[in-house]
């Protein structure tokens, strides 16, 4: 009962996890920048793994798509890159997960459901790892041109996708790690019905030679006078 508690909650963290995850790619906001004024903000910048826009004071946008894959830098191609396959890791992990649970009727025994809950578990920590990767190679360029003397172009702070990446591929490293645990709980139930069939079989093996051992005490005959 336990483990299965831990599954479902392990499958509720890796589900929202995968949810954030996944809420990143068309989140606007990577990195942001604005340009103050006397009394308002009068422009804001801020760009994404697709596009770069700006928008001024009076809420007006303007956008402007990355031309070329090709011609991207190789850090935005790399980004990109690992957050699609965190996206994927992530939706082949629920399908295994669910799956792999116990309180699921498909899946076989539960050694079998126990060995495609940790495949799971193994999938949405890979899933986590990409993520958390894609975001940090991403904040690294920001920061590090942020703190570049030398660096004279507009300089950019971490946007909040970069924390929604952070949340969601912790929340799938924690609820993966919780499902590889799963095969150790069930590896533990063949030793338990192991013991408890020797038990019974040391029962039986008593029962049989109760039962082989004759009945000392027969019943005594007597003669129709014995009961005058």
């Amino acid at each position: 009962m336990a483990s299965t508690s831990a599954e479902i909650v392990a499958f509720l963290l890796t589900i929202s996890g995968w949810v954030l995850v996944s809420s990143t790619l068309p989140t606007d906001y990577w990195k942001v920048s604005s340009i103050d004024g006397t009394v308002i903000t009068t422009a804001t910048f801020w760009a994404n793994l697709w596009k770069t826009c700006v928008t001024d004071s009076t809420g007006v946008s303007n956008c402007k798509d990355f031309p070329s894959m090709l011609a991207l830098d190789g850090y935005i191609q790399a980004c990109r890159g690992l957050m699609i396959s965190a996206v994927c890791l992530g939706f082949f992990g629920s399908i295994f997960g669910l799956v792999g649970m116990k309180c699921t009727k498909i899946g076989g025994s539960d050694q079998n459901k126990a060995r495609i809950a940790c495949l799971a578990g193994l999938i949405f920590i890979l899933c986590g790892l990409c993520s958390m990767t894609g975001c940090s190679l991403y904040a690294h360029r920001i920061t590090s041109e942020f703190f570049d003397p030398s660096f004279v172009a507009q300089k950019y702070e971490l946007g909040a996708a970069l924390f929604i990446g952070w949340a969601g591929a912790s929340l799938c490293i924690i609820g993966g790690s919780i499902f590889c645990f799963s095969i150790a709980e069930n590896s533990k139930s063949p030793r338990r019905a192991y013991a408890y069939n020797g038990a019974a079989s040391v029962m039986s093996s008593r029962t049989k030679i109760h039962n082989s051992v004759p009945d000392k005490t027969s019943p005594k005959h007597f003669d129709k006078n014995a009961y005058v």
